[in-house]
């Protein structure tokens, strides 16, 4: 009997209504019905409580169900470690941390530290502690301020929000922390100086130097970035945009900070979506698919000339990274993220990424010919399509009409995701991001629906 038979829906969905706070959701919609109540999945197939089947093309919701549903190895691994020794803080060592880190550093030539904690927002945190540490420690206090790109997302704890450039998840939350600058985006289709690729003189990246030289270089001590924009529209910058934007953080002493807890672990084909670019990074965070989800985990890296600045005298009580994360001693964290990196290398799962990123890109862009598809873009397994209501004046599509469009979909069993309540005015892209182990088939079936559901809401 499987889990979706043994649960009675209307009892759950009232216990659901009671009690339950959803995360991003307004409890008045789900008035008289409730929200899905997922029990079970296997690849890329979702069901629910009532036993209706969903093809999920978001990867759980938020990126991150990289190996797909069902994997009975993960569990057994974690399972384990929880017998054998679920957690001690991490100011002592564990065998799994300790092997997870070697592997995982082994992916990432020019890092050579693991700091581990249990969500992206806590990975940035650490991050812009880090920077800030080092400023004290090099001498300048005052070389504190984050430079952040506008629609990036950072996280949900007030720093990491304050780094955020989606002005619509900041509303009510403030004062935010201080210290922190947004620069220009680098959407082609919506870019910020009205010029077109390759005559801009990649304009974009450029106009951080400007900024730096505005605030004071010594002011500035670091930058983040997601390599490629996930939910702010799914953004991958033009060829040369990392190469000048990493010259510009080395001449001015600004550490370069990739969030990559979307794109890391093989989402965008390679294993880490900077490696695209041919640049290292001074810091490197993740967190949704270093464990596929199965557990929570996320990893703050380094190199060794970050790390080796904290290498001082012992007698300063002050001058080491004095930070801890709680969970960062979950042993059976890092036993998941083993057995997910093992999972994609011996399934070749980044050739899968490529193939059907590819294929998926293909498809999305045959939809190009409709009068309200504006701009397709992605790298990989996570695409986006922006819709419009006018292809040449670029007017966005109404939210609403995304919602409708992502609902019909749901209706007829496909899950995809959409910018949700970020950007003003520009929430008008459809996000797909399906599991590494997705085929082609599973691909139409995701094409075939979205056609449909754009020529149903949209006509």
């Amino acid at each position: 009997m499987s889990p979706s038979q043994k649960h009675d829906p209307a009892a759950y969905a009232a216990a659901d209504l009671a009690h339950v706070w959803h995360h991003l959701v307004q409890h008045q919609a789900l008035a008289g019905k409730g929200p899905m109540i997922v029990v079970e999945g296997e690849g890329l197939t979702l069901r629910d409580i009532n036993g209706k089947e969903y093809l999920d093309a978001t990867s759980g919701g938020v990126w991150c169900v990289n190996v797909g549903y069902g994997r009975e190895r993960i569990a057994r691994a974690v399972y384990e470690q929880m017998k054998a020794m679920p957690y001690y803080a991490a100011t002592a060592g564990n065998i799994p941390y300790i092997e997870f880190a070697q592997k995982l550093l082994a992916h990432m030539p020019g890092l050579t530290r693991a700091y581990l904690s249990n969500s992206g927002s806590e990975a940035n945190e650490k991050a812009y502690k880090m920077v800030r540490s080092l400023a004290h420690l090099s001498g300048n206090p005052a070389k504190k301020k984050i430079l952040f790109r506008a629609r990036d997302y950072h996280g949900t704890t007030l720093g990491a929000l304050s780094s955020t450039g989606q002005a619509e998840r900041k509303e009510w939350f403030g004062p935010l922390v201080p210290g922190f600058v947004e620069f220009p985006h680098a959407c082609c289709y919506r870019c910020a100086f009205n010029k077109t690729y390759p005559g801009c003189d990649i304009d974009c990246a450029r106009a951080v130097e400007r900024i730096i030289e505005q605030e004071g270089p010594e002011t500035v001590g670091g930058l983040i970035v997601e390599p490629i924009t996930a939910g702010g529209g799914v953004i991958p910058p033009v060829a040369e945009y990392y190469t000048v934007l990493a010259d510009i953080c080395r001449r001015h002493g600004v550490l370069l900070i990739m969030d990559e807890v979307v794109c890391g672990m093989g989402r965008t084909g390679t294993m880490f979506g900077y490696q695209h670019y041919g640049v290292t990074p001074d810091i490197v965070t993740m967190a949704k698919g270093v464990a596929s989800a199965y557990m929570p985990i996320s990893v703050t890296a380094t190199t060794e000339e970050v790390f080796k600045a904290f290498l001082n005298d012992p007698a300063d009580k002050m001058a080491y990274f004095r930070d801890i994360s709680t969970y960062g001693g979950c042993a059976a964290g890092c036993s998941a993220a083993l057995e997910n990196m093992a999972i994609i290398e011996e399934e070749k799962l980044l050739d899968n990424v490529n193939a059907m990123g590819d294929y998926l890109l293909a498809g999305l862009k045959e939809l190009g010919d409709l009068p309200y598809v504006g701009d397709v873009r992605g790298k990989g397994l996570l695409c986006g399509i922006e819709l419009v209501q006018d292809k040449a004046g670029k007017k966005p599509m109404a939210e609403g009409k995304v919602i409708q469009v992502v609902g019909e979909m749901a209706a007829n069993a496909v899950l995809v995701g959409r910018t949700n309540r970020s950007l003003p005015g520009f929430n008008n892209i459809i996000n797909i991001a399906p599991a590494y182990v997705v085929t082609g088939d599973n691909i139409d079936v995701i094409l075939r629906t979205l056609r449909a559901a754009l020529g149903k809401v949209l006509g």
